[in-house]
């Protein structure tokens, strides 16, 4: 009963400073909305538009390859010898892969 008396003065002794902390509390970690949970939210939209960013790119990249490949027939050519590994009668590919360590 002691403490509990004692523990009522300091609240009631510091009123301000204990409602200010309960409040800290709740707005910085218990609250749906909390200040974690935001700056969690606010570094996985940064990392989902640098995705959004990046995909942009590569559609950007093919889209111009692909208008290149339709128009070109050299263009065609090259991508199906680069990528496919594809190649005409009587010629000899040779394949050099790179150590990547």
């Amino acid at each position: 009963m002691v403490k509990l008396k004692e523990i009522w003065l300091f609240i009631g002794r510091y009123k301000y400073w204990v409602t200010c902390g309960i409040f800290l509390l709740v707005i910085g970690v218990v609250d749906e909305n909390s200040l974690i949970r935001r700056f969690a939210h606010k570094r996985e939209i940064n990392r989902l538009n640098a995705e959004i960013e990046h995909y942009r790119r590569q559609y950007e990249e093919d889209s111009r390859m692909l208008k290149e490949i339709t128009s070109n027939k050299e263009a065609l050519e090259k991508v199906a010898r680069e990528k496919y590994l594809m190649k005409k009668e009587n010629e000899d590919i040779y394949i050099f892969e790179e150590d990547l360590k």
